[in-house]
């Protein structure tokens, strides 16, 4: 009898766990999804309404939202931190045929679609915060549902030796909604092979 009780008592242990699970992992994803919604909608914001935008205002009048992929968690992936030794500088070119001048700083080593990639994380020349990277990238979908000249993401190291790369969050230049501005370009480091179904897609009038 005192077995069965054991039993039983365990089995309710176990169902509850499930449930507490099931409800923090929803509440969890809940949040994830609210909050890439939020900095969607801040990026929104300063391309309707701010004054630095690169949307003319017969742009800005039409602009209704964002053209995005679905929010995938997939696409938020942990990538290991190789820092260079030789942290040269690199000339990145630009949309408009000009050059401008970056640091090569680390490598990011990530998991994704069941293989190892790598990215070149960059640092401007002007960068004082040392944790602070851009990387520019391109990948399957460029050209196609998403901008030709590549996609950005604004980065911060959030671990001793790797860093969180959501591709979620992967943004527009600005020469994809106005050909007038000029855009770092991605380097060959950074041309992925896969496709990259996350963040913002081609810009539409």
């Amino acid at each position: 009898m005192k077995q069965k009780q054991l039993f039983l008592a365990l089995v309710g242990l176990v169902a509850l766990a499930t449930v507490v699970y099931m409800f923090a992992g929803g509440d969890s994803e809940r949040i994830y999804q609210e909050k890439i919604s939020q900095e969607r909608e801040r990026q929104f914001k300063f391309l309707k309404f701010n004054e630095e935008s690169p949307l003319s205002n017969e742009q800005k009048s039409k602009l209704d939202s964002l053209n995005c992929f679905p929010i995938d968690e997939m696409f938020k992936v942990r990538a290991r931190l190789i820092p260079l030794q030789n942290k040269q500088t690199l000339e990145i070119a630009m949309s408009d045929g000009s050059q401008e001048l970056y640091t090569k700083h680390s490598i990011a080593e990530f998991e994704l679609e069941g293989s190892t990639h790598r990215l070149l994380l960059l640092q401007s020349k002007d960068e004082i915060d040392g944790k602070n990277f851009f990387l520019t990238f391109a990948d399957a979908t460029s050209g196609e549902s998403t901008y030709g000249g590549g996609r950005y993401l604004n980065l911060r190291q959030d671990g001793m030796n790797s860093i969180t790369i959501d591709f979620n969050l992967a943004y527009n230049p600005y020469c994809a909604y106005n050909p007038d501005f000029a855009c770092p370009i991605p380097p060959k480091e950074n041309i992925l092979q896969i496709p990259i179904n996350a963040g913002e897609k081609n810009y539409i009038e």
